[in-house]
């Protein structure tokens, strides 16, 4: 399997077919409990704040229209202030139609002393012919904790379409204490060569940042587990873990399917439950 890793450049999408999706969030922590005192949306991004049996406050995206449509441009900001813990996931995977001028989704969050941010959203599926651009900057104080999760599935397989999209471009950057942590560029052009053939018999990949003292313990778990792990011929599922200059971990994930690297997410991030009181998994699926 070869992936071009890149650094990111910008799709573009022409203001005059570019639809706004403006999205605040700002969570802020009261007496044992966080709650969500900004939820702002337009169109074509929805953001919905259900509740919940756990201490941190959740907030699901999705989107008008059950996906993004050519020049749809969404841009969320997240702010974490002192203490707050939060969730924030989709409804269901982010479908990205058709799209010869593309799409972007940029995501601004700054996790403050002593919060904690979760970001685990549902796969992003990009259909035939779709361009979609998306860059994550996270800023952490030196006592901020974070976990995101990107996951990314070669289509919609059930109706013969694998990698037929034509762009995909992701750019994960998280500093920690202004320091930077993660700089995760990849890039999946139709243009550099089939991916079909590149992916061969894979169908999603994902990678998982885990960040802060929240999660340390998870995070020396995880590392331990990885170096001992050993492969098996023609695997469904692989799985590696790199040191954060020990301020967390990185996990990239490849699979045959997406349930499959959904499934090794969730295995692998089972404290997040625990951690948040309630089981955002048990619901959805």
């Amino acid at each position: 399997m070869s992936v071009a890793a890149s650094p990111l450049t910008e799709t573009r999408v022409p203001d005059s077919v570019a639809a706004s999706g403006l999205g605040q969030l700002e969570f802020v922590r009261t007496g044992s409990r966080t709650i969500v005192t900004r939820v702002f949306a337009t169109s074509p991004l929805r953001l919905l704040n259900p509740g919940n049996n756990g201490r941190a406050a959740w907030v699901y995206s999705s989107s008008y229209g059950g996906g993004l449509v050519d020049g749809d441009r969404v841009a969320l900001d997240i702010s974490a202030s002192r203490g707050a813990e939060a969730y924030l996931s989709t409804q269901a995977s982010t479908k990205v139609y058709r799209s010869p001028h593309g799409t972007c989704v940029d995501v601004n969050a700054r996790v403050e002393e002593g919060a904690t941010l979760l970001v685990l959203p549902d796969p992003v599926v990009c259909f035939t012919g779709a361009r979609y651009r998306q860059a994550q900057h996270f800023h952490l104080s030196a006592q901020g904790s974070l976990v995101v999760a990107d996951c990314l599935l070669s289509g919609r397989c059930a109706s013969g379409e694998r990698w037929e999209f034509l762009e995909y471009r992701s750019l994960l950057k998280i500093t920690l204490d202004d320091r930077l942590l993660v700089h995760d560029a990849l890039a999946l052009r139709a243009e550099d060569g089939e991916l079909m053939k590149r992916f061969d018999r894979f169908n999603a990949l994902a990678v998982v940042a885990i960040v802060g003292r929240s999660f340390r313990e998870s995070t020396n778990r995880l590392l331990a587990w990885s170096a001992a792990q050993t492969v098996a011929p023609r695997p469904e599922v692989l799985v590696t873990a790199s040191n954060l200059s020990d301020e967390g971990c990185l996990l990239r994930i490849v699979g045959t399917s997406g349930e499959k690297v959904c499934c090794t997410i969730r295995t692998l991030l089972d404290f997040v439950p625990s951690w948040l009181g309630d089981d955002p998994w048990a619901r959805k699926w």
